[in-house]
């Protein structure tokens, strides 16, 4: 994850290939219903959608302590919202019903909403990666109400996150403490044929 952008735009087709390889990922059912909301920042506008994002979900006063100020220079915000609904109306859909799944949201034992969306992003942040993009995923956390009243988001979507995409500025780039934790190895978390105690 980059946490530092220079300010220079994204090249739209650049862009273009970023949000077509988010749109295609697996889709349960053929749901297809992941959404992007794609904002940008306009050097040539006194506010963008991009300025607007962060004065809905970082107040002023708490920019001057914000660890990573140069995430905010990011040129391309996406949001990528998911459907409950449209995943309980296709699994009531006559070659579905017998799952059961059309009931209402709480007969998934695994949402496949969130399951699509979290592919969907990582999608992303691969184009973005393979682009020579840098690229970061962060939660909306208690800011998920006020971004989508903000932009105009449907009643019953749910965001998955943000992405922040952009040219790195590596050299100012800060990683987040989580970085510090050691990776369990592949030998601790793989199991081939049975699970073997640890």
């Amino acid at each position: 994850m980059v946490r530092s952008f220079a300010r220079t735009p994204v090249d739209a087709g650049v862009l273009d290939q970023i949000i077509h390889a988010g749109h295609s990922g697996p889709s349960a059912g053929n749901t297809r219903s992941i959404e992007l909301l794609i904002l940008e920042r306009r050097d040539d506008l006194e506010s963008s959608d991009v300025e607007a994002y962060w004065d809905t979900t970082l107040a002023a006063d708490a920019r001057a302590s914000f660890p990573w100020p140069r995430l905010l220079d990011a040129p391309v915000l996406i949001v990528p919202y998911v459907d409950p609904a449209a995943y309980v109306e296709r699994y009531g859909e006559p070659d579905k019903a017998r799952t059961g799944l059309g009931a209402g949201p709480d007969a998934w034992s695994v949402p496949y909403w969130w399951v699509d969306g979290g592919a969907a992003v990582e999608n992303m942040l691969l184009a973005a990666s393979g682009l020579e993009l840098g690229a970061c995923f962060f939660g909306q956390f208690e800011h998920e109400a006020a971004v989508s009243t903000r932009f105009g988001v449907p009643e019953g979507r749910r965001a998955v996150g943000t992405i922040a995409i952009g040219h790195p500025d590596l050299p100012n780039d800060r990683p987040s403490r989580s970085t510090r934790r050691p990776k369990r190895p592949v030998t601790e978390t793989t199991h081939r044929g049975h699970w073997q105690d640890l």
